[in-house]
């Protein structure tokens, strides 16, 4: 299927390969060429072109496997609807240890925990002032420069800015609500010399979390009302904890990948606070469940689960991801 012998574009040949390997007929590859302004003569000859092409059996035998891989994702859809996970996230108080294990994480179930922080100091010590004064002089990377490229998450090397984090703590408190800094988990702010006296403001939830709690073991996030990070999965089992303020938390299953429209590998072409149907039917079916996580609470997203998170004021909080299991936390190979 060279180009030199195709009377196609190149992006149009890619297509064609791609869609008949994924089972679309002849007769629905014709018509999309031909709404594109491709002659039914031409069309009919790239199709039988591509079909007879060895590279397009092996494309077949992928495509295949593809489907099959789909249709038990949309069986475990199916499950997990009966079983009523799509009506809401589950919250709990108090809970014990070994319940979270044995339904939430081996389980594969995101739940909000509460009455799980009343030990932690930092909530009734934090505020920006506090935070300001214990570490202010430390240097911290903070992704700046958010609003004016939609794809900062994603790319987050262009917009990396290195300050001292006084000066970050008083531009969010002055700045009003907006998306574009943000202190992320990507990077090493935790880890700082100077941020002791913020770790120890911090409690492992007991039972749940090593309790060792080293700096390497947490993330701290920080950042205004309005900051967004959208739509995507992590590769890991995350405790997120909320400290200051609050934030509108969205999680939909990682057995509905094929629903999310991926991109750059863990990220999703939807916008989760205004999805656009029209471009991304197939969102319309995901199981979406949602809840605002006030100070005080914690959410646990299950591997490879989308979640799509907005903070609703100037916002604090920390991210654990050393689970206290033998084998250790469960990794997903990133996406291609």
């Amino acid at each position: 299927m060279s180009v030199d012998t195709s009377r196609l574009a190149l992006e149009w040949q890619v297509w064609l390969v791609e869609n008949l390997a994924l089972g679309v007929t002849r007769e629905e590859a014709c018509l999309a060429l031909a709404s594109a302004g491709v002659s039914e003569e031409v069309a009919r000859e790239e199709v039988a072109r591509v079909e007879a092409h060895p590279f397009f059996q092996a494309c077949q035998r992928v495509g295949r496997r593809y489907g099959w891989l789909e249709s038990v994702m949309d069986t475990y859809s199916a499950l997990h609807r009966q079983s009523g996970g799509h009506l809401a996230l589950e919250r709990r108080h108090e809970l014990s240890a070994e319940e979270f294990f044995t339904r939430y994480y081996f389980g594969h179930r995101p739940v909000v925990l509460t009455g799980r922080m009343k030990d932690w100091p930092a909530l009734g010590r934090w505020s920006l002032s506090y935070l300001a004064e214990r570490v202010g002089d430390v240097q911290v990377e903070v992704m700046t420069r958010r609003e004016s490229n939609p794809d900062h998450a994603p790319e987050p090397d262009k917009h990396r800015e290195t300050m001292r984090f006084a000066d970050y703590v008083h531009r969010v408190a002055t700045g009003g609500e907006t998306n574009d800094y943000y202190m992320v988990p990507r990077n090493e702010n935790w880890q700082r010399e100077g941020f002791e006296s913020l770790r120890e403001d911090v409690r492992a939830p007991q039972g749940i979390i090593d309790d060792s709690l080293r700096p390497d073991m947490m993330t701290l996030l920080l950042g205004p009302a309005g900051t967004v990070t959208p739509l995507h999965h992590d590769n890991m089992n995350v405790l997120l904890a909320q400290v200051m303020g609050r934030k509108h938390v969205k999680l939909i299953p990682s057995f509905q990948r094929h629903l999310m429209y991926p991109r750059y590998g863990t990220f999703s072409h939807v916008d989760a606070e205004r999805p656009d149907v029209e471009r991304h039917p197939l969102y319309a079916e995901a199981h979406m469940v949602e809840a605002v996580l006030e100070p005080g609470e914690l959410v646990f997203i299950p591997v490879g689960w989308w979640h799509w998170v907005r903070a609703l004021d100037v916002s604090a909080s920390v991210t654990f991801h050393h689970f206290q299991v033998p084998q250790g936390n469960t990794f997903l190979p990133t996406p291609l």
